[in-house]
């Protein structure tokens, strides 16, 4: 058992404990008890009268003074074999009187020198404690901040996995390759926004070998990286004034965002902007130089699938409703622009509105009506005029 000083020392550290941490004193007493139970059978061999680990144990500390004493639990025979978890009918009735064959007894068995492994198993139950107090906090402020945006600042690069991690406040974040843009820069101290894409409670669930306490994956590729940005530039948007409706992104080179107000008076595009373009300027610092289209939203799939096309001038806009797809006719000179390099302009475009696009010049399309064609032939169309 422990002494006066150190039965004190216990009870007052578990009621501070409780109070600052808002645990249990109950879960953390029971917590105690069962290191205790531990190290008794680890630490004790048969000299010392310790059953083997497979054998009942009951540990008992008292709430109020802080002793400790250990009970082995023993099945009453006639004949004892295992002495760790046996007792004879005759020195079982000496205890007391009525056992009987088969009944359990308890017998304590608290070794004399067991005060300083009982003090000193409190104490690392009683630290553990603290730290998994201080883990779960972490973790519940972080799980409040998935699909937010923070800063990060990066601490070290990973030279085999290429996983850059970073500091965020309280926690380190872990920014994993086929997260990361490529206009970064991933030196220590470099600061940059991340997009919070999950909190893992213990990041040895995620990544086997890591050190205990949660990890936060984070990304700069995430459209939603840049929804969080422009909410943070544009008041409007904060105010719900303006609203964001959809946003397709390709990191690192271009991302097309749908806006809408249904103040008739707030131009939607121009509030994203900025005055001089502010607004939009520091968005596009923060992502590298990454463009950026803003463009109006429209309930009208075909005015919509237009505005999605800019910088490209649209002519007419073919709709097919059954298939959600549209047949877009562009200036001839503007053709290569609407399609853009590689297909970009034209596939942010269809990611944005949700429509299939089919971009034909006037001249592609003139050739095919004179044809005897239809812009939509396997359907009635409705068309609409941009100019």
């Amino acid at each position: 058992m422990m002494d006066r000083n150190e039965n004190r020392e216990m009870i007052e550290a578990v009621a501070l404990l409780a109070k600052e941490k808002n645990i249990s004193k109950e879960v953390l007493f029971s917590a105690i008890e069962e290191a205790l139970k531990s190290a008794y059978k680890n630490n004790f061999n048969k000299q010392y009268g310790v059953p083997p680990s497979n054998a009942s144990v009951r540990v008992e500390l008292d709430r109020v003074t802080g002793a400790v004493r250990l009970y082995a639990r023993k099945t009453v025979v006639k004949w004892v074999i295992d002495d760790a978890g046996e007792i004879s009918i005759e020195e079982a009735q000496k205890i007391q009187p009525s056992y009987q064959e088969d009944d359990i007894v308890e017998v304590e068995v608290t070794p004399n020198n067991f005060r300083r492994v009982a003090a000193q198993t409190a104490k690392q139950v009683i630290v553990q404690k603290i730290r998994e107090a201080e883990r779960g906090k972490v973790y519940d402020d972080f799980i409040e901040k998935e699909n937010e945006i923070l800063t990060a600042i990066v601490h070290s690069v990973d030279p085999e996995t290429h996983d850059v991690y970073v500091e965020l406040g309280k926690t380190e974040g872990v920014l994993e390759p086929g997260q990361q843009m490529a206009a970064d820069v991933y030196a220590p101290g470099e600061r940059f926004k991340v997009y919070v894409l999950e909190v893992v409670a213990d990041r040895r669930l995620a990544r086997p070998g890591a050190k205990h306490g949660p990890q936060v994956r984070v990304s700069r590729i995430h459209p939603g990286l840049v929804k969080r940005l422009f909410e943070l530039e544009v008041p409007e948007i904060q105010s719900g004034v303006v609203q964001i409706k959809s946003l397709a992104r390709e990191a690192g080179s271009r991302t097309k965002m749908a806006v809408h107000s249904a103040d008739p008076m707030i131009d939607p595009v121009g509030s994203c902007v900025g005055p001089r373009g502010q607004r939009v300027e520091r968005v596009v610092n923060e992502l590298r130089g990454e463009k950026i289209d803003i463009i109006k939203w429209s309930a009208d799939p075909a005015e919509f699938v237009a505005n999605a096309l800019n910088p490209a001038h649209v002519v007419n806009v073919f709709v097919s409703e059954k298939e959600k797809a549209c047949r877009v006719v562009v200036p001839d000179n503007q053709l290569s622009l609407a399609i853009g390099k590689e297909g970009q302009n034209a596939r942010l475009a269809a990611r944005l509105t949700g429509w299939k696009i089919d971009i034909k010049s006037q001249t592609q399309i003139d050739e095919e009506i004179a044809a005897g064609g239809e812009p939509l032939p396997e359907e009635e169309n409705a068309g609409q005029q941009t100019e």
